[in-house]
């Protein structure tokens, strides 16, 4: 109600201004007359006509009358003002029927925001089916590629139009995200790289305090960096979660009558490096410094050109922090678009309604992103090989099979993120490591390199076991062996599958000073360290069973050697069991099943390795 009584105060005083200013400028000039009835003049008396007066007030009349034409032209602006404030105050009227405001909280623009979001659904232009969404992205380092992931599956899991990313990033996220990319094999998904090492001049210069660096400024860049035939491209942070599908915001660039979001070649017509680039410099003269990266100068450029802003309804950006009235932008779960961890503290943050915002999150975090590789019916797209090649080998397969699952997971390729955790690794001043070998002379060299060519060898990481949650690492083998001997530590698997590692020997480890070479043995399965020319898992055998059993029998049947260190050990930690061993503890299909994969493999060792792998089955049948 406050609103529409606003909206008639401003109505009323827009028609006494139009009425009464027009009407006291003409009394002004023309009302009242003296005893001749000639008109009032102007000027305090009346002047001959060849007078300097005369041509004085003539030159005011003049003036004047130029004055009242533009009044005349302020008149009509303001008439249409009305006129448009008047339907303002009518549409305002009608919504105020559906949605109810309070008071002194900000609601007016929840009331606005639903509007948009209900009302003008039906007007909204529509984006074409086939019509490709352009996304840029900046990500680089191990965190940002890992907090990307979520973003894109978000995304996908909504779209229903073919996506174009482009992503600027470093060194690091390039290599992680592309090769995560090449393995998703989502349909009508295209993938571009832009290096951010070569954008960083651009940006440098800017002093910024906030937490993202300096990649925090790349997207003032965008317009030079992206190509000059694309014209629109909605830019995102890492760190926001997409609740609706993106098409819908894709649509409103249609409805820009200026430039944002972005509008790229508007932006290149209007000169858009040079314009923030002087905004920057100005601003800087007194802020000194940047504290919310690229936003700062955003929201400068904004302030002295507010024409380049479309603004959008709030729950396009339902912005989560300790401080932010986020509540205000939705009334119902289906408002919500996009939500935004606009906070240093991520998920830690205090919301009303965190807990819900979390909870989806964390769905799209865990959600299967092998599920996201479904087509778009009806629309082309570049025919991927890999792809093509996988859909081949899965057509051959039965699907009747009672083990059609496990043959399945043989040709998935799976999803695959190279480096989930942040690491530094730094080589010596030379880019290369010295090794200082004692009792060799450079005559014996050529000798020890064709012999380290030639020799396959697997080395032996003895496997302990503690059952201790929290455990200080042992630093030394006397540390461990005393660790070992108070029963803090365990050999691996001693009370469970004492086979699988009872080759390695443990009691002549103890004493052992130098590496010593130990026999394959049925159910072998240690932890080795090989050469990267070695043959692969097997990868018939995915989840849990005979994986590591396989991959050991394959080595020793190519004649691998099997050396044990003297010094190296590793400790398996505690946890929860896996999904897969539950499946083989409870289900009898699945045991079935790894039964069956395990005599398959045992035939296509006889196959490849003739009688050398009878041994295998012999012992099998002996065990």
């Amino acid at each position: 109600m406050l609103g529409i009584c606003r909206g008639r105060r401003k109505f009323l005083a827009a028609t006494l201004t139009v009425l009464f200013v027009p009407a006291f400028t003409w009394i002004y000039l023309f009302s009242g007359t003296f005893k001749d009835e000639k008109p009032v003049s102007l000027s305090p008396y009346e002047a001959p006509a060849n007078s300097p007066r005369y041509v004085f007030n003539q030159r005011e009349r003049e003036s004047l009358e130029v004055r009242m034409r533009e009044v005349e032209e302020e008149n009509q602006a303001l008439r249409k003002q009305l006129s448009l404030a008047q339907s303002r105050v009518h549409h305002h009227r009608n919504h105020s029927k559906s949605y109810s405001t309070e008071e002194g909280t900000g609601d007016n623009e929840v009331v606005h925001a639903l509007a948009w979001n209900s009302s003008e659904c039906g007007k909204r232009p529509t984006v074409e089916k086939c019509e490709t969404i352009h996304i840029a992205i900046v990500c680089a380092g191990y965190n940002a590629s890992r907090d990307v992931v979520t973003l894109v599956k978000s995304v996908l899991f909504h779209r229903r139009n073919p996506l174009h990313f482009h992503f600027i990033t470093d060194a690091i996220a390039k290599q992680i995200l592309g090769y995560l990319f090449e393995t998703w094999m989502v349909p009508a998904v295209t993938v571009n790289f832009y290096d951010a090492d070569e954008l960083k001049p651009e940006v440098s210069w800017i002093p910024n305090k906030h937490y993202s660096g300096i990649y925090g400024l790349m997207k003032l860049v965008l317009t030079k960096t992206l190509p000059a035939s694309l014209e629109r491209v909605i830019v995102l942070d890492t760190d926001i979660t997409f609740a609706t599908d993106i098409a819908e915001l894709w649509a409103v660039l249609h409805k820009f009558k200026g430039v944002i979001l972005l509008l790229l070649d508007k932006l290149r017509k209007m000169k858009w490096e040079q314009m923030w680039r002087l905004t920057a410099e100005r601003e800087l003269m007194n802020m000194l410094s940047t504290s919310l990266a690229d936003q700062d100068i955003f929201n400068a450029v904004i302030k002295q050109n507010p024409i380049l802003v479309y603004q959008l309804p709030c729950f396009w950006n339902v912005q989560l922090s300790d401080h932010t009235r986020s509540e205000q932008c939705y009334k119902d779960v289906s408002d919500l678009k996009v939500i935004h961890w606009n906070s240093p503290k991520k998920l830690r943050v205090k919301n009303k309604h965190v807990e819900f915002f979390r909870n989806l999150y964390l769905t799209f975090l865990e959600y299967d992103g092998n599920l996201l590789r479904r087509e778009l019916f009806g629309c082309p797209s570049e025919v991927d090989k890999n792809s093509q090649n996988l859909q081949k080998q899965l057509l051959e397969l039965d699907e009747d099979d009672p083990c059609y699952e496990f043959r399945r997971e043989r040709f998935t390729v799976h999803r695959t993120h190279l480096y989930f955790l942040h690491y530094e690794f730094e080589l010596s001043a030379e880019d290369t490591e010295v090794t200082l070998v004692a009792q060799l002379s450079m005559d014996r060299k050529s000798v020890l390199q064709l012999d380290m060519a030639n020799t396959k060898k697997a080395l032996i990481v003895p496997a302990f076991e503690t059952l201790r949650y929290r455990l200080s690492f042992p630093k030394s083998k006397a540390e461990l062996l005393s660790m070992l001997d108070m029963g803090t530590l365990f050999t691996f698997r001693y009370h469970v599958w004492t086979k699988g590692h009872a080759p390695t020997n443990f009691a002549k480890w103890r004493t052992a000073t130098t590496p010593y070479h130990v026999n394959w043995e049925v159910d072998f399965e240690p932890y080795v360290v090989v050469r990267r020319d070695c043959p692969e898992y097997d990868r018939r055998f995915v989840g849990f069973g005979w994986n590591k059993v396989a991959h050991v029998m394959e080595l020793d049947a190519q004649e691998y050697e099997f050396i044990v260190l003297p010094n190296a050990y590793m400790i398996h930690m505690p946890h929860a069991p896996s999904f897969d061993i539950t499946k083989f503890r409870s289900n009898k299909q699945y045991r079935i099943c790894l039964k069956t994969l395990k005599e398959e493999f045992q035939q296509d060792m006889s196959r490849r390795y003739g009688f050398a792998a009878l041994k295998y089955l012999t012992a099998e049948n002996n065990s």
